[in-house]
């Protein structure tokens, strides 16, 4: 099993099979748009239309689980990406990553790589370690999401090779993209 075995919703409740993306280097990412976070558009379609004509992409995934950042329609979420980052990869209907309801693909992407914890240099880890352990104090030992923007790096086998938190650096993370393309 790997990525290309999903079938994710796209903006107007059309079906999109993730094996369009057979032989890419793919980033799936949670997002919104209300989020401490959300200026990691700007460098996220900086990556995107470095590496896109290498066989790279970014997928998108709204979702309103963290703190109800991704507030609003699909269309709306599009509409304020693009109007205020300019983005030009594939943003998906919102969903939900975590719990009972979680995209199946999600589901699959936690069990495929573990929550390694947030960069300890990150000025935001100490909230987030904090907010986080008054909800689960086992926090740190599950796989799920914890935050918006978390990222999973897929090869062109449509493996999931590694998993990064918000507080990530996004040079590391093109620094891994480039080791792939």
């Amino acid at each position: 099993m790997n990525i290309y075995d999903f079938d994710v919703m796209g903006q107007n409740d059309e079906v999109i099979s993730l094996a369009e993306y057979k032989g890419k280097v793919v980033l799936i990412i949670n997002s919104a748009t209300s989020c401490g976070f959300t200026p990691q558009y700007d460098e996220l379609q900086d990556m995107y239309e470095k590496f896109a004509d290498k066989d790279f992409v970014i997928l998108d995934f709204p979702c309103n689980q963290f703190g109800n950042q991704a507030q609003g329609t699909d269309q709306e979420i599009v509409s304020f990406c693009d109007s205020k980052y300019g983005i030009t990869f594939p943003i998906f209907a919102k969903i939900e990553a975590n719990g009972e309801n979680a995209a199946p693909l999600y589901k699959y992407l936690v069990k495929q790589k573990d929550f390694k914890g947030f960069d300890v240099d990150h000025p935001i880890t100490p909230m987030l370690e904090s907010m986080l352990s008054r909800i689960n104090p086992n926090f740190k030992n599950e796989s799920d999401i914890k935050w918006n923007f978390t990222k999973f790096l897929i090869d062109k086998d449509g493996n999931v090779v590694d998993r990064f938190e918000p507080t990530q650096d996004i040079h590391l993370i093109e620094e891994k993209v480039k080791e792939l393309i």
